[in-house]
């Protein structure tokens, strides 16, 4: 059953099960002229994120995916508003939590991965964020050097629904920020909470790597690589830490 309302300024649909609610979002928003939307799932069958990995869904984890009007130039901008505002939530609900943020759009909690993010275009101006967070459970990442984490695994009892109205909360909060302020308070608040800033690093690409010292991101998101003292910017890849373990 479909449930269709209103949380706040989002127009809100709640399904019992889906292949992807990426793919649901995207049809979605070339029905609409306007405003913002969320698309949850109870159960998740076919689940995506980055470079056509998948992501798999346990059912009482948190499957979303949101529906907002911003310009495709500000997609990269608009990456860092999606994973802040997860790490924010999770702070909330556990102040002293070692939650960081690691780049282009990971939030690790104790050094596991806790979420899966993909953002893709909608019809029109419509970006669709797609969100997986691990709230009961963490799937196994068969073949990863890294490991996941659910926020039950470290204490956080809180169901799916509950975790999505926190989220859209703390994410209104830091988009009105970045409406108004622009992305600069966006940027500082990441690094605040970025892992491995000042380290060497390895970023693999698809068609090369390079290492050298993580030393921020730009105006744009960018990550800013430093190369025996020349800095590279690094628009897409996957980061490794020196002992090869990307977290």
């Amino acid at each position: 059953m479909c449930i269709i309302r209103r949380m706040k300024e989002w127009e809100w649909i709640d399904l019992p099960s889906v292949g992807s609610t990426n793919d649901v979002a995207v049809e979605h928003s070339s029905a609409r002229k306007h405003g913002k939307f969320v698309i949850t799932a109870a159960r998740q069958e076919n689940g995506r994120g980055r470079r056509g990995r998948s992501w798999i869904g346990f059912e009482g984890n948190l499957f979303m995916s949101l529906g907002v009007e911003v310009p495709l130039s500000r997609l990269g901008q608009l990456i860092f508003v999606v994973t802040l505002a997860l790490a924010q939530s999770i702070l909330k609900l556990s102040p002293q939590e070692a939650v960081r943020v690691k780049w282009p759009n990971d939030v690790l909690v104790r050094g596991g991965k806790i979420s899966g993010i993909l953002l893709e275009k909608g019809a029109g101006e419509y970006i669709i964020a797609g969100i997986g967070v691990n709230v009961k459970h963490a799937p196994e990442l068969v073949g990863k050097s890294y490991r996941s984490i659910s926020l039950a695994e470290i204490g956080i009892n809180i169901e799916r629904l509950e975790l999505l109205e926190l989220y859209l909360s703390c994410f209104d909060e830091l988009f009105d920020l970045w409406q108004k302020q622009g992305f600069e308070p966006l940027r500082q608040k990441w690094l605040s909470l970025a892992v491995g800033l000042g380290q060497e690093i390895q970023v693999v690409q698809e068609q090369t790597e390079k290492r050298g010292i993580f030393s921020g991101v730009d105006a744009d998101g960018l990550l800013l690589l430093d190369v025996n003292g020349k800095i590279e910017k690094i628009c897409a890849g996957d980061v490794f830490f020196k002992e090869n373990k990307s977290i």
